[in-house]
């Protein structure tokens, strides 16, 4: 038999394995890994009326989790407030600028996230909130838990 005729011809599946391969890997790097930002450890303020943030903007907001002894996290790491929220502030009016959109007022429409332990003396929070106001941001979202145990 010739193999033109089709008959035992076994199809090969290397491209196929192939692109699946492809795609998993795009969608792994693609994911937004939010949890990985957030620290765990924090026991957040309990509030009845605590709901998740809800944001339209084609940013994602900047989570800064600030624990008892009132160190901000942010990315995994830990740093001084001016210093990552000035970077942070430089970083996105040059992205900004670079896509076209004019801010008003130097206002930046990116949320600020903040996850403060329940034991973070007011002045730290405070001291955060300004900073994040004095380089342009105005949106804010303080995370709590609505019931013992369950966050936002």
């Amino acid at each position: 038999m010739s193999a033109s005729s089709g008959e035992g011809a076994e199809p090969n599946l290397t491209p196929i394995l192939d692109m699946v391969f492809q795609l998993i890997t795009f969608f792994i790097l693609v994911t937004n890994f939010k949890g990985a930002t957030m620290d765990l450890t924090l026991k957040l303020p309990v509030l009845g009326s605590a709901r998740p943030l809800d944001y339209k903007g084609s940013k994602e907001p900047i989570m800064l989790n600030i624990n008892a002894q009132g160190q901000v996290q942010a990315y995994n790491e830990y740093w001084d407030v001016e210093k990552l929220i000035t970077q942070q502030s430089r970083l996105l009016k040059q992205q900004f600028k670079y896509e076209g959109v004019e801010l008003k007022d130097g206002e930046l429409p990116v949320p600020i996230l903040v996850r403060a332990d329940k034991a973070v003396p007011f002045s730290v929070l405070n001291k955060v909130i300004k900073t994040c106001q004095e380089h342009g941001f105005r949106q804010f979202s303080l995370s709590a838990m609505t019931h013992e145990g369950e966050g936002t």
